[in-house]
């Protein structure tokens, strides 16, 4: 019993480890944001094995960055991020959500007009032929577009997104 005792503050220490560097993980993001019409909102209907939830996504533009802000149907804040200097920041008092993280940067893939993915995104391996992917490290996104600017988006193997735009007061048909 003497020697297990002596290895669990490293087994913590490598616990803690592991963790921080899953949290650091980076995700792939473009080289400098693309050009999106904003403000804009978002359905973003999370379906998995387990459950599928309903979620408002709303992107602005904060002087140089992109705020990000996901409320649930009651709009109570789940996430907020801004994205600046290409980097996630944390903002106002949520905690740290990585999955949003993640789904953020993956819509920012699929929201990138077609024609700049290769200077968006040159240090990712991507494709563009109807669909849209993109693996780079552990981050594997698949999107295929639909109608009216709908489309899932596959984040990892068990995960999916289906997005489709909301239309704002005033705005046409």
């Amino acid at each position: 019993m003497r020697p297990l005792r002596r290895h669990v503050p490293r087994l913590g220490w490598l616990f803690l480890a592991l963790l921080l560097a899953a949290c650091a993980r980076q995700l792939p993001l473009p080289a400098q944001p693309p050009q999106l019409e904003l403000p804009m909102q978002l359905h973003v209907q999370r379906r998995s094995a387990e459950q599928t939830q309903d979620w408002l996504l709303v992107i602005q533009r904060e002087e140089d960055a992109l705020r990000w802000s996901l409320l649930d149907p009651l709009g109570i804040p789940l996430a907020r991020q801004l994205l600046s200097d290409g980097r996630w920041k944390a903002d106002g008092l949520l905690p740290p959500n990585a999955e949003a993280r993640e789904l953020f940067a993956a819509l920012l893939f699929a929201l990138s007009p077609a024609e700049g993915l290769g200077e968006l995104y040159a240090d990712s391996h991507w494709t563009a032929d109807g669909t849209r992917s993109l693996k780079n490290g552990a981050s594997d996104w698949r999107v295929r577009y639909g109608k009216n600017d709908r489309f899932d988006l596959d984040v990892g193997a068990t995960l999916t997104y289906g997005v489709a735009p909301i239309a704002t007061a005033g705005a046409r048909h």
